[in-house]
């Protein structure tokens, strides 16, 4: 939750689940924003809709965990389609 009043605004936190999960993303999500044409579309859509960039790199965040899941579920690598 942000901490704000009439006159005072301050910064908001996610801090929603595992934090050390959100701390070992971070970082792979930017470079997966700025690389991966999936994700940077989905990225500039949001920011697109206007949303804030902490959503984006949230939701990015989580796409990472699913992708990862799934390709470990079906035992593979993932195969970049090519440009």
């Amino acid at each position: 939750m942000t901490p704000q009043s009439c006159k005072w605004s301050g910064r908001s936190t996610i801090r929603a689940g595992r934090s050390v999960l959100r701390q070992a993303l971070h970082r792979p999500a930017l470079v997966a924003m700025r690389f991966n044409p999936d994700l940077k579309r989905v990225c500039d859509r949001l920011i697109g809709t206007r949303k804030h960039a902490k959503i984006a790199i949230a939701t990015v965040m989580r796409k990472l965990v699913v992708l990862a899941d799934a390709l470990q579920r079906n035992d593979r690598l993932r195969t970049p389609k090519e440009a």
